[in-house]
């Protein structure tokens, strides 16, 4: 399974940018699924999180500003990240998990838990 973020860049406080990650080598995803970000020299730090069923949850960072869809059919997840600033620049991280694990859940929290990950993409605003 590979999971390939793409929509990162630079942008100036207030703006907004529209997170991919796309699934591959896998025919469907039917756990949870979700972003977690990490600062330069800080700890990795769940964002948010759908469930295939579209349920989501975000950390309290970003609610009102973030929001997080997926596309089952296509197994490809978004996050849409609006009134950004310099707090949120971070490396962002894709993860998934393949099945739902009722163990681990699919709040924000665990999505720097899931069981696959990908390379990430630079968000950096100013």
């Amino acid at each position: 399974v590979q999971l390939v973020e793409s929509g990162g860049g630079s942008v100036q406080a207030g703006g907004s940018l529209r997170l991919s990650c796309a699934a591959s080598g896998v025919t469907y995803v039917s756990g949870c699924m979700g972003w977690f970000r990490q600062p330069v020299g800080k700890e990795r730090e769940g964002v948010a999180t759908i469930d295939s069923d579209g349920k989501t949850n975000f950390a309290r960072a970003v609610k009102g500003r973030f929001a997080i869809s997926r596309d089952n059919a296509n197994n490809v997840l978004y996050l849409q990240m609006n009134d950004l600033n310099p707090d949120d620049t971070a490396m962002y991280y894709c993860a998934a998990d393949l099945e739902f694990r009722y163990s681990v859940g699919c709040s924000a929290a665990v999505a720097k838990y899931l069981e696959y990950e990908g390379q990430g993409t630079q968000v950096t605003v100013s």
